[in-house]
């Protein structure tokens, strides 16, 4: 990664990690059956997540993909659990103890789509979890202001992205002026509006 040090990555990684949980930690007992994302509710979002992060810990450990797929449940209510945030926290606290073993971010991980450079990973959830803090506070009446710095690096990020998305991965971009401000444009490249 020759835009951030191993050191930045996990700062990154970090903020972009509470960011999202002080999201989680605001949502209201009533609104986790509500729309986020199509086809998503918020609970359903929150899970996604939690299950991307208890993937780290095997990934960084050398295991493949096909090893570890289908070992975390699938289901919502199962990732969660019965209180939401501290199964986001769990999954989090274990994910950021991998990335920040020593070395961590030099190793290799193997992907569904192949072998991909640790720091390319971590990089890759930290644009994931800043993109994904705005959808939830969205979803929930919660605070869509992003920090500037996470979004500045996850721009840093998406500008590696294929001009039409990652199909399954990443939605097409969207149009937004030049003038558009740093988040607009960070959101509009992953096809939100901001």
């Amino acid at each position: 990664m020759a835009d951030f040090s191993p050191v930045e990555l996990l700062e990154l990684f970090q903020r972009a990690q509470n960011q999202f949980t002080d999201r989680v930690d605001a949502v209201a007992p009533d609104q986790w059956e509500d729309e986020s994302l199509p086809g998503w509710t918020v609970g359903d979002l929150v899970a996604h997540l939690v299950n991307e992060a208890l993937w780290v810990p095997p990934l960084l450990a050398g295991e493949p993909y096909d090893a570890i797929e289908g070992r975390f449940p699938d289901a919502t209510t199962d990732l969660l659990g019965d209180d939401p945030l501290l199964g986001w926290e769990s999954a989090a606290d274990g994910a950021l103890a991998a990335f920040a073993a020593d070395d961590a971010l030099r190793h290799t991980v193997h992907l569904s789509r192949g072998p991909t450079p640790a720091g390319e990973y971590i990089f890759e959830m930290a644009t994931d979890l800043t993109v994904h803090a705005w959808d939830l506070a969205r979803a929930t009446g919660g605070d869509t202001e992003l920090d500037g710095e996470l979004v500045t690096a996850a721009l840093v990020y998406a500008e590696r992205l294929p001009g039409g998305g990652v199909p399954g991965l990443f939605d097409p971009p969207l149009d937004v002026p030049p003038s558009a401000d740093p988040q607009s444009r960070l959101l509009a490249r992953f096809g939100r509006r901001g």
